[in-house]
């Protein structure tokens, strides 16, 4: 699981790793949050090697990951853990320190709670999308989409799907047979241009529905056939987006309207924030 944690305002691009329990942090994306360095690639580059120097074995011991950089690409990252880091800010002058090792805490126990509950995972990202303007209704759609995605990917990882790539490509599948469209192509049919856009938080009501029943049913086609490996898992995932397709086809027909949209939700916290001003004044 990876994702984004905000840290005053700071993006932390962060991986939680199942094997050791432990989230896993962009070292340069903590640089910048604690420094405010105007290039904190290079203000990483030369602590590192300071550091390398005097023999700290917090350089030694951080990974590099392959993480999606701004520019939307995926280059290897230095990661590294709560533990790593703690030790890494006493090398950074920053009156930041303290504020972010509570903060630190503070992901750290809001994971183990989600771990142990997992139903408050679903609570916080609920509070989330409600904080930016969407509608009960639709945040029950798309928590109850991720559960399925969640269980779709869980599926192609016990049947032998393993590298992202392949994950990718597999969705692209589904998106295809369904909506006519890949991911991608879907992004720009919306006018999402920023890599960090995710498609399925600007998606409709009956989008979400449909992306849930293709996803759905190509985990239920998987188990029925015991698809195993990405080949047969490809053609189960076509399979899957094929049923949705139909079922879209045949809405489209009897309502006499599109299912796809070129609507978005980037303007939803503008929105958000006019309904704010009117309600003060």
């Amino acid at each position: 699981m990876s994702g984004i944690k905000l840290f005053e305002s700071k993006n932390i691009r962060s991986v939680w790793d199942e094997n050791e329990q432990r989230w896993l942090f962009a070292v340069v994306d903590v640089i910048a949050a604690l420094t405010d360095s105007t290039n904190p690639q290079v203000y990483w580059r030369v602590l590192k090697k300071r550091l390398h120097a005097e023999g700290n074995e917090t350089v030694t011991s951080c990974n590099a990951l392959k993480l999606t950089a701004p520019d939307g690409k995926q280059r290897l990252t230095d990661v590294a853990d709560t533990e790593q880091l703690l030790r890494l800010i006493q090398s950074v002058p920053s009156p930041k320190a303290e504020p972010f090792k509570r903060w630190l805490a503070k992901v750290g126990y809001e994971r183990l709670e989600e771990i142990e509950n997992p139903e408050l995972a679903a609570a916080r990202m609920r509070e989330l999308y409600k904080a930016k303007g969407y509608s009960d209704a639709w945040i029950e759609k798309r928590v109850r989409g991720i559960a399925i995605r969640d269980e779709l990917t869980s599926e192609w990882k016990q049947r032998g799907v393993k590298a992202q790539r392949e994950f990718a490509i597999l969705t692209a599948e589904i998106s295809r047979a369904t909506f006519g469209m890949t991911p991608a192509e879907y992004k720009a049919f919306k006018s999402l241009e920023k890599p960090t856009d995710n498609l399925r938080d600007h998606m409709n009501d009956l989008e979400l529905i449909f992306t849930m029943l293709g996803e759905a049913s190509t985990t239920e086609i998987a188990r029925s056939k015991d698809a195993q490996g990405y080949t047969e898992n490809r053609s189960a995932a076509a399979k899957g987006g094929a049923v949705a397709g139909r079922a879209r086809q045949d809405l489209e027909l009897t309502s006499g309207k599109r299912i796809t949209s070129t609507e978005n939700y980037k303007q939803l916290p503008e929105a958000v924030a006019r309904k704010r001003v009117k309600k003060d004044t």
